[in-house]
């Protein structure tokens, strides 16, 4: 069939994939639409596709043998993990490997397939709600056999993706077992609970010193994904000092009466949790935190400074850890509490012992 023979539609998103890879085809299609005559004009004029897509591979469906057991992967930001990467496509089976975004390239694509294994990549970048309701998106989703959130802003997943046909398609996925990854901002959504960074960002000190702050934007139920009920994540744990910050979610979050028991996980730049059946394992090079609180703080008040005592806190050095019992198993843990007394961390409750 020639171009000039597709509907609209059909040849404004093959258009927009083509070049979207091969920028520099352009202009030779250009010439080649002009020669095709007013049917191809026609489709030349319909409206530009809300969202971009970016392709290296045979995207043909496939239905590879996949793990029948519930996976995620947590990274915390900073550099990737090529070992959180492999697991993902082990337990794909391979197939179709798709990321999302709502800002930026196809900077994943090549470096994806070049690990091996996969029939394509392909990176969707949605960057609105009229693109996270868009038929092809959908379509594309739920073809995938492992999905990855990258990193960017989590306030423009929460205001273009929360309660759409988007959102639903992540959680089809994870209800059958496709592994699901988020990195830095992606993997702040993938909790029950999430800091949604919609005023911007915030630094420990200043979340401590008025856990009221209009910066602190806390959301409930976006993404609910298997083994992070009662979970709020942070990223960059180490680099960016973001131990007093979740500490005051936590607080914020169980004062409020929506769980008796809050949860955190912080991963550190550079390395990853790697969730399958509720068992989690830390690859990379940083380091994993979980905390946990059933206490209610001492002092939460707006313009006043935090006082929560006894946070509960394990830094996962190897081994597993027990997602629903919140321990490790076979697993070398530094296990201690940290209070917040005054806004302050109080380093003088922060004794550690090996496990």
């Amino acid at each position: 069939m020639a171009w000039a023979e597709l509907p609209g539609m059909a040849f404004a998103a093959f258009l927009s994939i083509i070049t979207a890879r091969h920028g520099r085809l352009l202009a030779a299609l250009t010439l080649a639409l002009a020669a095709a005559g007013p049917a191809a004009a026609q489709a030349a004029e319909e409206p530009a596709l809300p969202f971009q897509h970016f392709l290296v591979g045979d995207p043909a469906d496939v239905v590879p043998l996949r793990m029948s057991l519930p996976s995620l992967v947590l990274m915390g930001g900073g550099r990737s993990v090529p070992d959180a990467f492999r697991w993902m496509i082990e337990r794909s089976g391979g197939g179709n490997f798709v990321v999302l975004r709502a800002a930026g390239n196809d900077a994943y694509n090549d470096y994806l397939y070049a690990l091996g294994g996969l029939s394509s990549v392909e990176t969707l970048v949605i960057p609105s709600r009229e693109a996270a309701s868009h038929p092809f998106v959908l379509s594309r989703v739920r073809q995938a056999d492992a999905l990855f959130i990258a990193g960017g802003n989590q306030g423009d997943y929460v205001r273009y993706w929360k309660d759409t046909p988007l959102d639903r398609a992540i959680h089809e996925l994870a209800d059958h077992n496709v592994p699901v990854a988020g990195f830095s901002a992606g993997l702040a959504i993938l909790g029950e609970y999430a800091f949604t960074a919609e005023r911007g960002a915030i630094r420990s000190a200043a979340a401590m010193a008025d856990p009221f702050d209009q910066a602190i934007t806390l959301s409930h139920d976006f993404l609910a994904l298997p083994a992070l009920r009662n979970v709020i994540t942070d990223s960059h744990f180490d680099t960016r000092d973001r131990m007093g910050r979740l500490i005051t979610f936590m607080s914020r979050l169980v004062s409020e009466g929506r769980t008796d028991t809050v949860r955190g996980i912080g991963v550190g730049s550079g390395a990853a949790l790697l969730v399958e059946d509720g068992w989690a394992e830390r690859v990379g090079g940083g380091p994993v935190y979980f905390l946990e609180t059933s206490t209610a703080p001492e002092v939460l008040q707006p313009r006043l400074p935090l006082t929560h005592r006894g946070i509960r806190i394990q830094r996962l050095e190897s081994g597993r850890f027990d997602m629903q019992r919140w321990a490790g198993k076979d697993a070398q843990l530094n296990q201690y509490s940290v209070s917040v007394v005054n806004g302050m961390l109080d380093p003088h409750d922060a004794g550690e012992r090996s496990q």
